[in-house]
């Protein structure tokens, strides 16, 4: 298609507008960037909102509107800075988590669109068993997987299985807050970093001498979080975060690595005993034009603990490959599953397997 400029002088529709269309239409990320029509993304596809392509200027008052309908930010301190991100809501329509930033000199934003009501985790293809690991009472349980891979949503799944089930004290720290959360049987408190607290370690300290039995971390960023959030799960408190890794054992590895050499061992022997479960998932693209998520399941047994205290944790993945069961399940074995019942094809099996050879044999 060939991109047309946009006459000088010539209108265009308000930020709201567009982000209420977008969201309407079920996209999941907007895109603000010159050169490029008003883009959004929907089932990992990108669309252009028209053919008439976006000069700086529009770009510039397109954010500039976005900070209009987040009045508690500074559009000024952003276009000092080049970089901002936050939340906000339009009512009635959905919450966005915004990331405006500078590009070849002009300014651009990602908007990503969070709906009002809470996902319904079957519908969404979440087992089962990812859902109920929210029933540990205590230990650090992990959701991993690439950006953009739905670990947001399928913690959400699990708080609200908590909030409905438990009479709990939920904390969520959270860089922005998502999902919004209602009190129901449980008190939930939800954190925004920067605007309610300081930083992720500085809530979690916090977090501690709150009376709380679940928090929620968005995400262990450093050696001094992971390291604050493992004494949590030590000291009787359920701690729910994530990492970006695929996987049980390169997440395992992943906070082991982040400590210096000489703790390693003792933070194996730790990380052996507070650690309840990891799962890891991926969104895949399916034959319909739509979107699935596969998920590989690690709930720690006796065996799983002895690895990782023993440093053996390269024996994890043989153990999970070779489970059939729900609380032991591979990454393979769930996009297998997804193949044979025709939601993917061989191409997008092969391309998000973990093992591609040994996957490619049971493909045949």
């Amino acid at each position: 298609m060939a991109l047309k400029r946009r006459p000088k002088g010539g209108n265009f529709v308000n930020i709201e507008e567009l982000l209420t269309n977008a969201a309407k239409a079920g996209a999941s990320d907007v895109f603000i960037v010159a050169g490029l029509p008003f883009s959004y993304k929907l089932n990992g596809k990108i669309h252009y909102l028209n053919d008439t392509r976006l000069m700086p200027g529009d770009t510039k008052a397109l954010v500039e509107g976005i900070y209009q309908l987040a009045p508690e930010k500074d559009f000024d301190a952003f276009l000092k800075s080049g970089d901002d991100d936050f939340s906000f809501a339009i009512k009635g329509v959905s919450r966005f988590r915004v990331s405006t930033y500078k590009q070849r000199g002009s300014l651009a934003a990602v908007v990503r669109i969070i709906t009002f009501d809470l996902p319904d985790p079957e519908m969404l293809g979440i087992p089962r068993s990812v859902i109920e690991l929210s029933s540990f009472t205590k230990g650090l349980v992990l959701v991993t997987g690439p950006a953009g891979s739905g670990k947001s949503t399928t913690l959400a799944c699990m708080i609200d299985e908590i909030n409905r089930t438990k009479e709990d004290h939920i904390i969520t720290l959270e860089d922005p807050l998502e999902f919004l959360h209602s009190h129901k049987k449980s008190i939930v408190s939800q954190r925004e970093i920067s605007t309610d607290t300081v930083s992720y370690v500085t809530a979690l300290r916090s977090a501690l001498r709150q009376s709380p039995d679940v928090i929620l971390l968005g995400e262990m960023r450093d050696y001094e979080t992971i390291n604050v959030a493992m004494t949590a799960a030590e000291t009787g408190h359920l701690v729910i975060s994530t990492l970006h890794t695929v996987g049980a054992a390169n997440t395992i590895d992943r906070i082991i690595d982040v400590f210096p050499p000489n703790q390693q061992s003792q933070i194996a022997v730790q990380l052996s005993m507070v650690l309840q479960a990891v799962v890891s998932q991926q969104l895949l693209p399916c034959t319909d034009g739509t979107l699935a998520p596969a998920f590989e399941i690690m709930t720690v047994n006796t065996a799983i603990r002895n690895m990782i205290r023993d440093n053996k944790v390269h024996q994890i993945d043989g153990l999970i490959y070779s489970s059939a069961t729900p609380s032991l399940q591979s990454m393979d074995n769930s996009i297998l599953k997804m193949y044979k019942s025709g939601r993917i094809d061989k191409a997008t099996a092969l391309l998000y397997a973990t093992n591609q050879e040994m996957l490619k044999r049971r493909l045949m």
